[in-house]
């Protein structure tokens, strides 16, 4: 709503202190709370326009700029319209807007992102995930939270054999959580928000992300779409089941941001079953993926 005075201006969040708010219904502002978030702030204006040819969905752009305190940076930036991942689902040819997502990201040039800043960050250690996940599986059965036999089902042999390949860093969003996905009504991905976490790295990540926001089978549908193979699917999908198990076993316990709810939900969509896993066989080495 907006007055003679101006734009209405809200938190999009609670908390005492909100870098975030809404200005009227067309813009969202953001404060850099200490100079590292200036920093970041400031690196994704320029990776947002250098990775905006490259994907088929908005990213927001900035309708203005600069110095909210000494040394803190604040950008105005337009509002994509459309909900959250949250509150719609992705319909088929969401997947398909999710595909040029993934398929955009590896096109772009890694070295022009490394000179604008974007860190290099190496793959995760899928086998330490595993014993990670295994020793506070138990926690999450005593609640009735989880069955952790259903972890056996990636033993140390397929962990090795899921390792990131050398040469397949890609530029990452790395947080494609389901609040970062605009979504329609009619489940099109119409935009994706927070570029602030991007880094190069394990393309895995990103269909991890997927797979905790919009479930695993349109995850790893989506990735197969955008040309990734069994090895970096089925990779994503047990970064996506580890970090789901460890972030409940947390929530339940009183530690992490995020609301139980939407804990439960993320491991359930994690869990879902593939058809990926059905028909290649992890017990026969890498012929088998």
């Amino acid at each position: 709503m907006e007055s003679a005075a101006g734009p209405e201006v809200r938190p999009v969040a609670g908390g005492d202190e909100p870098a975030t708010w809404w200005v009227g219904t067309r813009h969202v502002l953001r404060l850099a709370p200490d100079r590292e978030t200036s920093t970041r702030h400031r690196r994704e204006l320029r990776l947002r326009e250098l990775v905006r040819p490259h994907v088929p969905v908005a990213l927001p752009s900035s309708a203005a700029h600069g110095e909210w305190a000494p040394g803190l940076f604040c950008t105005l930036d337009t509002r994509v319209p459309g909900g959250t991942g949250e509150e719609h689902a992705v319909s088929a040819v969401g997947e398909a807007d999710l595909a040029g997502l993934l398929t955009g990201l590896r096109e772009v040039p890694v070295r022009q992102a490394e000179t604008l800043g974007v860190p290099r960050k190496p793959p995760r250690s899928l086998e330490a995930l595993r014993r990670a996940a295994g020793q506070v599986a138990e926690r999450l059965a005593e609640a009735d939270e989880f069955d952790p036999a259903r972890l056996n089902q990636l033993t140390p042999s397929a962990a090795a054999q899921l390792a990131a390949q050398p040469g397949s860093a890609v530029l990452v969003h790395h947080a494609l959580t389901g609040g970062h996905l605009v979504v329609s009504a009619d489940g099109r991905v119409r935009g994706v928000l927070g570029w602030g976490a991007a880094v190069v790295g394990d393309p895995a990540e990103d269909i991890a992300g997927l797979a905790l926001a919009v479930g695993s089978p349109a995850a790893v549908r989506a990735a197969t779409l955008a040309g990734y193979g069994a090895r970096p699917c089925l990779r994503g999908l047990w970064l996506a089941r580890c970090d789901s198990v460890r972030a409940l076993a947390e929530g339940l316990v009183g530690r992490g941001a995020d609301p139980l709810p939407l804990l439960r939900t993320r491991l359930r969509r994690a869990w879902e079953p593939i058809l990926l896993e059905r028909v290649t066989d992890l017990g026969h080495g890498d012929d088998a993926l």
